[in-house]
């Protein structure tokens, strides 16, 4: 039986300075929905950016007996205004939050879902529509978990929570066996526990810590293991269709999320149920991505690029595109082989099938455009011999047929 216990802490949620300063930046110029919003932050990011810049070469020297704390540099705030800006943009391209939405965030004390709380708060306080968030913890009840460390955090920070305990890693034990991976039996108990709770409370959207390379492995999974091109999606109905899931950092890169949990010191908490067995085929295709984007910075963003972009009429799957019903549809001109001579070969054989035996062909003439006031003949006969003085240079065009 899953134990729910609420923490309604009565002071506001904690934002480090530069980050209540970036928000009201913002605020003061957002207009309405999130896509206006997305603009506004990006200008605001780059006309700041070299005034951040400056502010600290010249704060530097003062503060040369008080180190900077990691929240009070550029680097941070830059990368900040990275991640707000990335997370709206996902919000907005796949409408993830409405105006009255409750978000509930599921926290599991890892750095993704601590990163995606503090964006999302952040994001509340900037935001041009209304929306509430209360954070959600599963209590697996596995070994030497700390268990007050999340809400030490939460309650330090001022964030509304539940803490749900159920012990889903004794039976994560009892039905997989030994040397079996136990995420697939894990998830799915997370997800039906934390699902009948998101109902329960009211909560209209269930926002999960998944990144972009989490779903780059996903979709490599499936592919390499499991005969499919799937991933997770950044917005998902539920199977009995009774919650919304969205994964607000869609555009977000997981080396981003590294740096940001470091400066911002988060109490991070590691699983030791699935995280700590050998020889995953997530972690191995974890490991491939890492070296293809030490080697080729920008083909991860291909990848994902192409995961927004299907093309199902170049694919082979028969109940995405209609290949049976495919037809011509021909005009009644007659499309002439644009070259030099045409061999036909086995004449009674083509004839036999209807076939011509000695197809028209028409004169390809690289300067056709530029004698449109001589007549067929003349034309024929000059442009042959430029043709033939001129073949080095001349770039001959490519012939598209009309399909």
């Amino acid at each position: 039986m899953t134990v729910a216990t609420l923490f309604t802490p009565q002071i506001t949620p904690q934002f480090d300075a530069a980050s209540i300063d970036a928000a009201s930046t913002d605020a003061s110029s957002a207009e309405t929905g999130w896509d206006s919003y997305a603009l506004d932050t990006d200008v605001a990011d780059e006309s700041n950016e070299s005034d951040e810049v400056a502010h600290d070469n010249d704060m530097a020297e003062p503060l040369s007996s008080n180190q900077l704390l990691p929240t009070e540099t550029a680097q941070f705030r830059k990368l900040q205004k990275k991640l707000r800006r990335q997370v709206s943009w996902a919000i907005r391209d796949f409408n993830m939050i409405e105006d009255g939405d409750v978000i509930m965030v599921c926290v599991s004390g890892g750095k993704d879902s601590y990163t995606l709380l503090d964006i999302l708060l952040l994001l509340k306080r900037i935001a041009p529509i209304s929306f509430d968030i209360v954070a959600v913890n599963l209590d697996q009840k596995q070994p030497g978990y700390p268990e007050d460390v999340l809400p030490a955090y939460l309650n330090e920070q001022g964030i509304a929570h539940y803490i749900l305990e159920k012990d889903t890693y004794s039976i994560v034990k009892s039905v997989v066996p030994e040397g079996k991976t136990y995420c697939s039996a894990c998830s799915r108990l997370r997800r039906g526990s934390l699902y009948g709770f998101a109902k329960q409370i009211g909560a209209t959207k269930i926002a999960l810590g998944h990144h972009r390379d989490d779903m780059l492995v996903t979709f490599f999974l499936n592919l390499f293991h499991g005969g499919a091109l799937k991933s997770m999606p950044p917005k998902l109905l539920s199977d009995d269709k009774q919650n919304l899931l969205i994964r607000p950092l869609a555009y977000v890169e997981e080396k981003d999320i590294i740096e940001y949990a470091r400066l911002k010191e988060f109490p991070i908490i590691p699983c030791n149920l699935c995280g700590s067995q050998t020889n995953l085929q997530r972690a191995i295709i974890n490991d491939m991505l890492r070296e293809w984007d030490d080697a080729h910075p920008q083909r991860l963003a291909s990848i994902f690029k192409a995961m927004q972009n299907v093309a199902p009429s170049q694919l082979a799957d028969r109940e995405l595109f209609d290949f049976e019903t495919l037809s011509l549809e021909r005009d009644d001109n007659e499309r002439l082989f644009e070259g030099d001579n045409i061999q036909a070969g086995q004449t009674d054989s083509l004839a036999e099938i209807g076939l011509p035996v000695a197809p028209k062909t028409q004169v390809f003439n690289p300067k056709f455009a530029s004698h449109h006031n001589h007549d067929h003949d003349q034309q024929a006969e000059s442009t042959d011999s430029m043709a033939k003085t001129s073949r080095t240079t001349q770039k001959i065009p490519t012939i598209n047929p009309v399909i």
